[in-house]
C-alpha cells in the first residue's frame, strides 16, 4: 500500500474517482450504487476511494454541492446579463436548468433533503450567501415591465416559483410518472427536452396582460 504522501501527491486521482462516480449515480442512481460499483468503475480499489472520501454518500455530497455550484455560477452570468431581455433570460434558465437535471437526475432529491436537515448550511456549501434577488439585472428588468404595464401585476417571487417548480417538480416525480406511463429514461428526456419550449410560453401566459 502506498504511504499517504504519495497518494496526497496525486490530485489526479481524486478527479478520476469522483467522474467515474458522476457516471455510476447517474445511471444506476444513489441508492442502487455500491461503493464498490465506484471502484469497478473507476479502476481503483475500495481502500483508496475510502480513503479519499469515507463513503459513499460523502462522495454524493461532495459531487452533488459541485454541480449546485457550477449551476449557480453559470446562471449568474446569465440573469445578470444586460445585453438579453427578461423574456431570452427566462428561456436561458430553462433550458439550462433541464440539461442540468438530465446529466444530474439526482440533483433535485439530494437538494430537497439537504433542504430539510438544514437550508443556511446548503446556501453555505453553494455560495448562495452573498446573492441578492433583487440587485440582478434580471429583477431590474421585471420592475421595468411591471412599471409599463405590460405583464400583470404580481409579486415577482410567483415568477421564479413558477419557473423553479414546472422545471423540476418532472424530475423529482420521474421515478411515479415513468412508471405509470411506461415512459423510458430516454422517451422521459425527450419530454423534458419539450418543455424548454413549452414552460417559457406557459409562464408568459400566466403573466402576460391580455
Amino acid at each position: 500500500m502506498k504511504p499517504k504522501k504519495e497518494i496526497e501527491k496525486n490530485p489526479s486521482t481524486e478527479e478520476k474517482i469522483k467522474e467515474a462516480a458522476r457516471r455510476v449515480f447517474t445511471t444506476k442512481g444513489y441508492a442502487a450504487t455500491r461503493t464498490r460499483d465506484i471502484a469497478e468503475e473507476s479502476g481503483f480499489n475500495l481502500a483508496l476511494i475510502n480513503y479519499y472520501f469515507r463513503s459513499k454518500e460523502k462522495l454524493f455530497d461532495i459531487i452533488m454541492v459541485e454541480h449546485l455550484q457550477l449551476f449557480v455560477h453559470s446562471v449568474m452570468g446569465f440573469v445578470n446579463d444586460p445585453a438579453t431581455s427578461l423574456e431570452q433570460k427566462l428561456e436561458l434558465l430553462v433550458s439550462h436548468y433541464i440539461d442540468m437535471l438530465i446529466a444530474n437526475p439526482n440533483l433535485p432529491l439530494f437538494v430537497l433533503n439537504e433542504v430539510n436537515a438544514d437550508p443556511q448550511k446548503l446556501i453555505d456549501k453553494i455560495g448562495l450567501k452573498q446573492i441578492v434577488p433583487t440587485e440582478m439585472v434580471m429583477a431590474t428588468q421585471w420592475k421595468e415591465i411591471v412599471a409599463k404595464k405590460k405583464v400583470t401585476k404580481v409579486n415577482p417571487v410567483h415568477f421564479l416559483m413558477n419557473i423553479v417548480s414546472l422545471t423540476i417538480f418532472p424530475f423529482v416525480g420521474s421515478p411515479i410518472i415513468r412508471n405509470k406511463t411506461g415512459l423510458s429514461m430516454d422517451q422521459f428526456n425527450a419530454l423534458m427536452e419539450e418543455r424548454k419550449k413549452l414552460i417559457p410560453v406557459w409562464i408568459k401566459a400566466m403573466v402576460m396582460s391580455r
